[in-house]
């Protein structure tokens, strides 16, 4: 029901449309359906369910026009700033930076979190809804609905529902795959394994769980809860995250089963976003011990598949000293057969982690670049390289150029891995 209503200052839009593609673009842009009210004093956007998703504030308080805050899932508040734009772009591949409320490894970015109107409307942003409701008067039925509706989605039945989400996924998931920029990280979350394979010293976001798969049932218990969940939002979703830290080490049968399951269940065909997408994490092991005939199952899928392993170093000194239990000729070979699938695979990517910090060995990144520069013939556009700082909240202007002149050198898309939970 798309309806328009305006009371003096107030606007309602109900089920408003945004664009229905995923973009690389310099301006707001908003996806799917949803509401909106604007106030003099704000704009403020509800998903299906009508709980309020994203929001910014009007007049010279507000840092940027072009800037906004949203809500995920989880029941974050990120702002997205724009940074200057092209700095940006080149660093994360993305037009705007989302800040987080808890610390992360970003190199760039401030505090806009703790801006005074910023704070106010992450804080108070239901009595703006009431106050725009008060003023409303009596409007028609359609939006009085509305409007009751995304009240009693208050603050605290938020919370509720975010920690139902955890309680589904076995926890919170602390660490989002890198390769999840391109929905804006607007991805729902199936858990078919636990843990990890590994359990590196550096490590700072996974958990200490061993690696163990969910059985069928469990997943297919996840997926009746989640669908629940997320209700009538589900038409604004496309894409799945198949957690935990390591799901393509999961039984090939297993793993492809559970696309398919969650692909119908969760109605992608009809999204209101167009195409489909899957993100996973995988391992050195479970990436050099996949058997092909994985691959050619995911390429019958109707989905783009984006799969994130963590390499962290090509030299050997480094990763005993990360506490990482591989061999740089296993970092090699698993580089190698990212390099195969990519080129073989049009609807999967794999894509790699490697670390930076000032106190590493110094064979870190000459070794980096044998295989990132030395290691190809020509540049591709396929199969992302990220960056991620060692340190989480430790800004540095050396680290920074450091980025930059290896992004220069590597003849893969090279950007900074922003970790962000869900």
């Amino acid at each position: 029901m798309n309806e328009i209503w305006q009371h003096e200052d107030i606007r309602i839009h109900l089920r408003k449309r945004g664009i229905d593609q995923y973009t690389k673009a310099s301006y707001p842009v908003r996806y799917g359906v949803f509401s909106e009210i604007e106030t003099r004093d704000a704009i403020l956007q509800f998903n299906l369910n009508d709980e309020i998703v994203q929001a910014k504030g009007k007049g010279r308080e507000w840092p940027d026009p072009q800037e906004w805050l949203k809500r995920t899932v989880g029941n974050d508040w990120i702002y997205y700033s724009t940074g200057g734009y092209a700095g940006v772009f080149e660093a994360i591949g993305e037009y705007y930076l989302p800040n987080t409320p808890y610390p992360t490894n970003s190199l760039i970015g401030g505090q806009p979190l703790s801006l005074p109107l910023v704070a106010r409307i992450t804080g108070s942003w239901q009595n703006l809804l009431r106050q725009a409701i008060d003023r409303a008067g009596g409007p028609p039925a359609g939006i009085r609905h509305f409007l009751d509706r995304a009240l009693a989605n208050s603050p605290e039945v938020l919370q509720k529902k975010a920690e139902t989400l955890f309680a589904i996924s076995g926890g919170r998931i602390t660490v989002l795959p890198p390769d999840t920029r391109h929905v804006d990280y607007n991805v729902i979350p199936l858990t078919i394994a636990e843990g990890c394979l590994y359990k590196c010293r550096f490590c700072r976001v996974k958990t200490d769980s061993p690696f163990k798969e969910k059985t069928p049932e469990g997943i297919a218990v996840q997926i009746d809860g989640l669908t629940e969940l997320y209700g009538e939002n589900l038409a604004n979703y496309n894409a799945l995250f198949l957690g935990e830290h390591d799901a393509l080490c999961a039984r090939p049968d297993l793993l492809v089963e559970t696309v398919g399951m969650a692909y119908h269940t969760f109605g992608f065909s009809g999204s209101n976003m167009k195409g489909t997408s899957v993100f996973l994490f995988g391992s050195v092991d479970s990436l050099l011990n996949a058997p092909s005939r994985l691959f050619e199952d995911l390429k019958k899928l109707p989905c783009s598949f984006y799969i994130n392993i963590g390499l962290e170093s090509a030299d050997q000194e480094t990763l005993d000293r990360l506490g990482k239990p591989v061999t740089a000729a296993g970092i090699a070979e698993a580089f190698a057969r990212m390099q195969d699938i990519n080129d073989r695979y049009f609807n999967i990517e794999v894509t790699a982690n490697f670390i930076m910090d000032e106190r590493l060995p110094e064979n870190h990144y000459p070794a980096f670049l044998k295989l990132v520069r030395d290691g190809l013939t020509r540049n591709k556009p396929k199969g992302c390289i990220y960056l991620s700082p060692l340190r989480i909240g430790k800004p540095s202007r050396s680290i920074l150029f450091e980025f930059n002149r290896l992004k220069v050198l590597s003849r893969l898309p090279t950007f900074l891995y922003i970790i962000q939970r869900l």
